[in-house]
């Protein structure tokens, strides 16, 4: 499916800003639009690890569209976990052949590691919550009909945030200039702004309080699923830069009889290899309900995001001149997995809560 429905639109997509929904529906088609949801309302009843291997697959042949199908993902996933009946029956069987779409609101312009200090606000007003404030950086904004909006119901700090589903049509909900990005160019990232927005109080996820634990079990997912298509950018980049160095020539030999350049492609194969075990026991751990897994997960993310970057970064580096021209798909791996060590909590947070953990556990030593 990658081959033929992804990788031949790839350059095409980021050169011209197209959103590929019609890929998506294909995508959904195979089962890929709630991989991990219930099979009642339509999800495909798969685990974690499963999806892993989806989302890289398909970032070899796309990362900015694999990551967005993550993103939808883990909303839908949002859905089925913590929505009452009629909400999962309202939205699941929409959400999962991608007839239409979600995105997922926490980062505001004033709040991106502190995502507890969000202050955009949901007061009660009757059966309604009344919605005023920003989000930043959401992806698919503006194409997408749905809205998982982390908003601040109750005090200060984390005890206090909802999480409120917002459809596309909503009177006082509107969108920012589409930001321009060294990558992820197939899918478009605009500030989401509330102005008086009135949203029935029926579209709260869970109990009011309970908005930021889910979106940290949210992205906990998150944070394998983005790994995963870093993997599938480091994969990508890797075959190219194995085939290029078969055809290329320099003082009279091919660039695959030079034993540095051998040593870069093992190098970089152990990287790979690496994260990708270290991703997929990240979505083992998540499976398998282990209360270890935030730890594991943003491990797995740290170390695969960067270990991966530097893969595609060596990759270029092999194509010499070539791979900085665009019409060698190598560069667009680059850029389009440098913001996966950003996105989903920086792997600066990541090195917090991994170091939060080890020292947590030195009493259990």
């Amino acid at each position: 499916f990658t081959q033929n429905e992804v990788a031949p639109h790839m350059q095409k997509w980021d050169a011209e800003h197209i959103f590929p929904v019609e890929m998506f529906t294909k995508t959904a088609a195979l089962g890929f639009g709630a991989i991990y949801c219930k099979e009642e309302h339509g999800g495909s009843g798969l685990s974690r690890l499963d999806a892993s291997l989806i989302f890289e697959a398909i970032a070899t042949g796309c990362v900015t569209s694999s990551a967005y199908l993550s993103i939808h993902n883990m909303c839908a996933w949002m859905i089925d976990s913590t929505g009452t009946e009629e909400q999962r029956a309202k939205w699941l069987p929409q959400l999962a052949p991608m007839s239409r779409l979600a995105s997922y609101c926490l980062t505001e312009p004033g709040s991106g590691s502190d995502a507890a200090a969000l202050k955009t606000t949901a007061k009660s007003d009757g059966n309604d919550y009344v919605l005023n404030g920003s989000k930043a950086f959401i992806s698919g904004a503006g194409a997408t009909d749905l809205y998982l909006v982390m908003c601040r119901t109750g005090a200060d700090g984390p005890k206090g945030i909802s999480c409120v589903m917002v459809e596309k049509d909503t009177p006082g909900l509107s969108f920012g200039k589409i930001e321009r990005k060294l990558g992820w160019n197939a899918q478009p990232t605009r500030e989401v702004v509330f102005e008086n927005c009135r949203v029935p109080k029926s579209n709260r996820l869970g109990p009011e309080g309970s908005g930021f634990g889910l979106a940290m079990r949210g992205l906990n997912g998150g944070r394998v699923n983005i790994a995963s298509c870093s993997l599938g950018a480091a994969h990508a980049s890797l075959l190219a830069a194995r085939e290029y160095m078969t055809v290329r020539k320099q003082f009279g030999k091919q660039l695959a009889e030079f034993q540095a350049l051998q040593f870069q492609l093992a190098e970089m194969a152990a990287q790979l290899v690496s994260s990708r075990l270290l991703v997929r026991q990240a979505a083992q751990s998540l499976d398998s309900g282990d209360p270890g897994a935030p730890a594991v997960c943003a491990l797995a993310k740290l170390h695969a995001t960067e270990q991966c970057f530097d893969v595609c970064n060596r990759a270029l580096q092999l194509f010499g001149g070539y791979g900085y021209l665009l019409d060698f798909p190598v560069q667009q791996y680059l850029r389009d997995s440098r913001v996966n060590c950003i996105l989903e909590g920086t792997n600066q947070v990541m090195r917090m809560l991994v170091a939060r953990d080890i020292i947590g556990r030195l009493g259990d030593a």
